[in-house]
């Protein structure tokens, strides 16, 4: 108290007011914390946006980089997009080259690469620098416009923008997607007649270009140039790519070798979460069920999300593991972490695929009748296991309830059911509708490895 009666009347008022307002920014409510529950696409945070500074919040530009960052990981590009567009319409905030790029993808996403064209087409030219013509290419790059991106390419070589490594990189990376994997040796011999040296993401493509065309031999020959280029630092997830390749060809011994190396450097990394959950996927994948409750058992060192019991769930079904999976499930629910439907849906998938079909209807009822929720995935799984069963009536009418509790989900629903109008279906039609099943939607597990190169 002696404190602040020492300080002047004025000064106690906006010392007071710059403690109110870091509470209600700071520790209350922020920007964020707003706009993180809009997820409906098809509802506008812009009124979130114009209330925050109805109330005399200030917005620094930093913090509406870092939101749409945000975003974009939760793949939320309509909400960020429009968050970029008020940046400038509304705050007068000036753009960066990098602002330019990111809005760029964002239009990709939500609009295609039409209006991309046009936003580049139509921005000043000061704006028209080395990011933004890399974020173009990248777009007809993702689009797969192999045309379109070769005679971007020799545009940008032109103006003297292809001295790094990023423009051969996305090259690289969409012959790679493609399968013309020939085309990747012409441009890493292009790079080193012009003395771009190669990065870790040049190696990473092609290491993993070689492992799709099952080329042993290539692997071997880029991981020594890997690890004999000192200029480059190889962090955890280049040896991550290098047990991957090793993986897909079948070289176990040395998957697990590059595994291994990779949990060598990821000492020094404060984040761990990312690497354990791709350790886990591999490990099992190379059939170790020793070295993946090792690493599980130092995941749970560190604090463990949804996603980790995710991947672990996963990994112990790729070793057919079903009694380990619900171990896991047992332990996730003791943990009262947010209820993440998809944790149990797993379990689900895997006794419809073992033809456990009254366990998986336990399951699907505990899910919607104790914790209330409706998952499309989860009537999908439930029918594809009854279809595995030839009980065709079984599988309709739970597309139907399906259809019911979850309509917005289901519009493929429809040409499923149709396709049981006249009851003469036989085994192979019932097996395309399970692979449709299966296939639709996320219901897949994720690849262990993703190469983006995008800016």
């Amino acid at each position: 108290m002696k404190l602040l009666q020492s300080v002047k009347p004025t000064n106690l008022i906006a010392l007071r007011r710059g403690l109110v307002n870091f509470y209600s920014t700071f520790v209350k409510d922020n920007l964020y914390r707003r706009i993180s529950p809009v997820g409906d696409p098809n509802i506008s945070v812009i009124p979130v946006l114009d209330q925050w500074v109805l109330e005399g919040r200030v917005v620094q530009k930093e913090e509406l980089q870092k939101i749409i960052k945000e975003l974009r990981v939760y793949k939320r590009f309509k909400h960020a997009l429009e968050i970029s567009k008020w940046m400038s319409d509304k705050r007068y905030l000036p753009l960066s080259t990098d602002d330019v790029a990111t809005r760029m993808n964002l239009i990709l996403r939500v609009h295609g690469l039409e209006q991309v064209e046009d936003y580049f087409n139509n921005m000043p030219s000061q704006l028209k620098r080395y990011h933004v013509h890399i974020a173009l290419l990248n777009c007809y790059a993702h689009e797969k416009c192999v045309d379109k991106a070769n005679a971007f390419l020799q545009k940008i070589k032109e103006m003297g923008y292809a001295k790094s490594t990023l423009p051969y990189n996305i090259m690289m990376n969409l012959y790679h997607q493609i399968g013309e994997f020939e085309r990747l040796d012409s441009l890493l011999k292009e790079m080193k007649e012009k003395g771009v040296y190669y990065d870790r993401f040049t190696y990473s493509i092609r290491l993993s270009a070689y492992a799709a065309a099952s080329d042993c031999t290539g692997i071997e020959k880029m991981m020594e140039q890997m690890e004999s280029n000192t200029s480059i630092v190889l962090d955890w997830n280049c040896y991550v790519i290098a047990a991957n390749a090793y993986n897909k060809v079948g070289l176990i011994d040395k998957s697990v070798s590059m595994l291994k190396k990779s949990e060598g450097r990821l000492a020094t990394d404060k984040k761990k979460g990312h690497a354990f959950n791709v350790y886990l996927k591999l490990y099992a994948r190379n059939g170790k069920k020793d070295e993946v409750h090792r690493i599980w058992n130092l995941y749970k060192k560190e604090k463990i999300f949804n996603k980790g019991f995710i991947s672990m769930i996963r990994s112990l079904l790729i070793l057919d593991d079903i009694r380990g999976a619900e171990d896991i499930y047992k332990e996730w629910e003791t943990q009262k972490l947010s209820y993440d439907v998809r944790i149990p849906n797993l379990l689900v998938d895997a006794y419809c695929r073992a033809g456990l079909i009254e366990k998986a209807e336990e399951l699907v009822n505990e899910i919607v009748n104790v914790r209330g929720k409706f998952s499309v995935e989860s009537w999908c799984y439930l029918a594809s296991g009854y279809l595995q069963k030839d009980q065709l009536p079984q599988a309709v009418e739970t597309l139907k309830k399906a259809a019911s509790l979850c309509p917005s989900e289901l519009n493929y629903v429809k040409e499923i059911l149709a396709a049981f109008s006249d009851g003469k279906q036989d085994v192979e039609e019932a097996e395309k509708v399970v692979n449709l099943l299966r296939e639709k939607d996320n219901l897949n597990p994720a690849r262990a490895h993703d190469i983006l190169v995008e800016r």
